[in-house]
């Protein structure tokens, strides 16, 4: 049995696509659920923010009534034939409460994100905060949207680059 200090691989010695975080001239919507609004403006905000530091210029915000309408308007922006849409962002905020439906909520609006980009091929970095309570919330907005800003220009740039340059 081989011990994992003997498999000694670099990444850099294998053929590979690097990480591109450059935004500039890309182009991203983003769908945000006005369900716990304080919490998905913040969300949002964050997500700007990171966007804006990666150079990305060309954005689209799209409001919606809750989480379980996100992923019928995401499918609507990457099948468009107006704006084509390099990466998308789902954000939203699902807190729980004394019922069954937050399962329901989460669960059903998360699998509609990714089959949305499984059907369509257009990537969507998810963004959905499903949490126990409206701190937890809070805690999590500023790095959940910077990471879904950096998610969906990483995506963007490195299906194009799958799509122009295979390895």
């Amino acid at each position: 049995m081989r011990q994992e200090n003997d498999i000694v691989t670099s990444l850099a010695s294998i053929p590979h696509y690097p990480q591109q975080l450059n935004g500039a001239g890309l182009t991203i919507g983003i769908v945000m659920s006005r369900f716990n609004q304080p919490i998905c403006e913040q969300l949002l905000q964050a997500t700007l923010d990171e966007l804006h530091r990666l150079g990305v210029v060309n954005i689209r915000v799209a409001t919606v009534p809750g989480a379980l309408e996100i992923p019928l308007v995401l499918q609507t922006l990457a099948q468009g034939d107006k704006i084509r849409f390099d990466a998308l962002i789902a954000l939203g905020a699902v807190i729980r409460g004394d019922t069954y439906h937050f399962e329901v909520v989460s669960n059903d609006a998360c699998r509609g994100v990714m089959d949305t980009q499984l059907e369509t091929g257009v990537p969507v970095a998810n963004g959905i905060l499903t949490c126990d309570t409206e701190e937890q919330a809070i805690v999590r907005v500023r790095q959940k949207g910077a990471d879904c800003a950096q998610a969906a220009v990483e995506m963007a740039r490195l299906l194009a680059k799958i799509q122009t340059d295979p390895i």
